[in-house]
């Protein structure tokens, strides 16, 4: 099963003619989720392919530069005839302006639009042997990530074995791998234990938002796939960064090694370094990523693929 993210915004604050305001766009087989949407999201959409087929949006403050695409985005879905209902889930406290900026600018739309409010460690969406859950993080606002984790998939089923205790090819295969017990003509009772490996982990996407680099990230991105990390600034701007609540590079480096990330995103990227990342990577290895750290350009993709695949996780 696929999981996909695509970078629409991977920009700070101030977007700049390479790098437009937050949104990141994931994508799971037939589900497709919203997390943050900065202003000019829509036209992100349009431009890199993804469509407006979202089902949830999550977003993980009340800024500007990651709420101010809503209102255009929820009008183009209601000018396409949207059906579906819509849920937008946001930081506890916050649905009251929310709300009141989505129907300032957009009117109330004609389909189903729910708006949650969130808390620190809250399942807040499960999808298909999957969930997304909230956690706190440290902006000077109120604030939360998300984490989307995949639940444990059945162990590998071994077929050379299997025949070796005489299970028949066919529908007997699937029920072993199914956890259940099967009885050969001769009477024998084959278990799934005997043929079906240990269960196999599935994939974890952490996306914080704007934050300061905190153990609680650490703890929810434990031995995550891909990290989606705040890396607004370059270590010499450390101060500034410690100022404006977010974090550096190097930090958000740091971060990643403790947890054990397979995989570093670095976005929400300063508009001082719009024709130059240079620093911002330097300092990424720095903060002991190493190569596992990348900052995607908007429209970059990745396929994050399951922990015991072979393949890595690639910008394309």
């Amino acid at each position: 099963m696929s999981l996909r993210v695509t970078f629409l915004g991977t920009g700070g604050a101030v977007p700049t003619t390479r790098r437009n305001t937050s949104a990141v766009f994931l994508r799971r087989e037939g589900e497709r989720l919203l997390f943050d949407c900065g202003e000019g999201t829509q036209r992100q959409m349009m431009r890199f392919g993804t469509g407006f087929g979202v089902s949830t949006v999550f977003v993980t403050h009340l800024h500007g530069d990651h709420t101010l695409g809503l209102p255009g985005l929820l009008q183009t879905m209601d000018f396409n005839d949207r059906k579906a209902p819509l849920s937008v889930y946001a930081p506890e406290g916050a649905q009251g302006r929310l709300t009141q900026l989505i129907e300032t600018a957009a009117g109330r739309p004609s389909f189903p639009l729910r708006i949650e409010g969130v808390e620190d460690g809250e399942t807040v969406f499960e999808g298909d042997s999957y969930e997304v859950v909230a956690f706190r993080t440290d902006h000077d606002t109120r604030s939360v990530g998300y984490a989307l984790s995949e639940e444990d998939r059945k162990g590998r089923f071994d077929r050379e074995r299997a025949e070796e205790l005489g299970v028949p090819v066919g529908p007997m295969f699937q029920r072993l791998h199914a956890g259940e017990a099967v009885e050969l003509e001769d009477g024998t009772v084959v278990d799934p234990e005997q043929v079906v490996g240990e269960p196999r982990p599935g994939r974890t996407v952490v996306y914080t938002g704007d934050t300061r680099p905190t153990d609680r990230t650490v703890e929810v991105a434990g031995d995550a796939d891909l990290l989606i990390h705040d890396a607004t600034f370059a270590a010499d701007n450390g101060a500034r960064a410690r100022r404006t609540a977010h974090s550096t590079a190097e930090e958000a480096a740091e971060v990643a090694a403790r947890a054990g990330a397979k995989r570093l995103a670095l976005v929400h990227v300063s508009s001082r370094y719009a024709g130059n990342v240079a620093p911002i990577e330097r300092d990424a290895r720095i903060g002991e990523s190493g190569e596992r750290a990348f900052v995607p350009e908007d429209g970059d993709t990745v396929d994050v693929p399951y922990p015991d695949a072979d393949a890595e996780v690639e910008p394309t």
